[in-house]
């Protein structure tokens, strides 16, 4: 027996709306090395290495231009990011396994760099990120600058050993009454850790401030909605028992699990789809052998369970508008399926896992 399903998802209902990020010219400023501040759109394209330069134009249909890190302290798109430069002591040690060294202290280099900001306030936390060496830097208002230092580096006996130097560089700085140790040596060296260590400190100090990594990276969708299939069955030994119940309409329900990945825009995401799906087509048909033919209603009850595990691309068409595709492996569970003859034995259904391709229109309503 074969079983073909198209997959034409006549009718989807979005319970969700979201407004995602494009890779366009978006409101920000930056402010040159005299100190003044330019209005502009800068092109966004959500930056995964720290930029050394970015593209702006000061009207809509103006001409685009190019500002470098030698002629920009600071910049920044509205609502999104925002980069600060600074001229700081950075360590930049691999932290590849394979290319590490000997060395347990921090190898200092002098540097200009825009610094992305992560949290602003009484204290601040920023970030480095250059061909995946993620470094963070740290300034309050009684100290400088100065980098939060974690190192990998080779042992003796030939294992990996640890500097985490940033830990006390946290509990001299960061002191105050909700922060005790136990917080700062179970803070590992990740962002969101050291964000949410950075935002308590500020709310503890009743400072005002801003995380511009505050964003929502997870959705959850219902999706309901109406689906063509269609089934036949074919039997090599008798033509008669190959059967084509032809296209029917059903009704499926289930719901998404969206994880936008933190970059590139969030044009990328990781898609989990659980949906419940049924459907029972009848037909009436010859059935039996070249000797007795006789005709009868012959009914297939189809159930399953289908979880679409891939990937997500979003392409914009405007600040309203965007469609994505994507590419999954669907796991396919059926549920007592079968094909059920008036006058001969059922037939089981049998579903085999598949890859679908999905492309999809998307309007956003503000």
């Amino acid at each position: 027996m074969k079983m073909r399903k198209q997959l034409l998802i006549l009718l989807i209902f979005i319970s969700t709306i979201n407004i995602y990020g494009q890779t366009s010219f978006e409101k920000g400023y930056f402010i040159n090395n005299t100190g003044k501040k330019t209005e502009c759109l800068i092109k966004n394209i959500d930056w995964k290495d720290n930029p050394i330069d970015f593209k702006y134009k000061l009207l809509e249909n103006g001409k685009i231009e190019n500002a470098t890190i030698e002629s920009v302290q600071e910049f920044g798109i509205y609502n999104k990011s925002k980069y600060n430069r600074f001229k700081v002591n950075i360590d930049l040690s691999s932290k590849n396994i394979t290319d590490l060294t000997t060395v347990k202290k921090a190898v200092f280099v002098e540097k200009t760099l825009f610094l992305k900001v992560l949290v602003e306030g009484k204290a601040n936390l920023y970030f480095h990120d250059n061909n995946n060496l993620i470094t963070f830097l740290f300034k309050t208002e009684t100290s400088d600058i100065e980098q939060l230092v974690y190192k990998r580096y080779k042992t003796d006996d030939n294992r990996v050993g640890y500097t985490k130097e940033y830990q006390q560089q946290l509990w001299l700085n960061l002191k105050c009454s909700s922060i005790p140790i136990n917080l700062i040596k179970n803070t590992t060296y990740h962002k969101n850790e050291l964000i949410n260590l950075f935002v308590k400190y500020n709310e503890c100090e009743n400072s005002e401030f801003t995380n511009y990594e505050k964003k929502d990276l997870f959705n959850f969708t219902i999706r309901p909605g109406i689906r063509s299939s269609s089934l036949s069955m074919t039997n090599n030994s008798s033509e008669l028992r190959s059967l084509d119940f032809g296209n029917t309409l059903s009704f499926q329900a289930g719901f998404e699990l969206e994880f936008i990945m933190p970059f590139n825009n969030n044009k990328w995401a990781l898609i989990l789809e659980p949906t419940i799906q049924s459907f029972k087509p009848e037909i009436t048909s010859n059935i039996g052998t070249i000797d007795f033919v006789v005709e009868e209603k012959v009914i297939a009850d189809y159930k399953s369970i289908e979880i679409p595990i891939g990937f997500r691309h979003y392409f914009y068409l405007n600040k309203d508008s965007n469609f994505f595709i994507n590419a999954s492996y669907v796991l396919d569970f059926n549920t007592s399926s079968k094909i059920d003859f008036q006058t001969q034995n059922d037939e089981e259904i049998r579903q085999s896992n598949y890859l679908a391709l999905v492309i999809s229109i998307k309007t956003n309503i503000a």
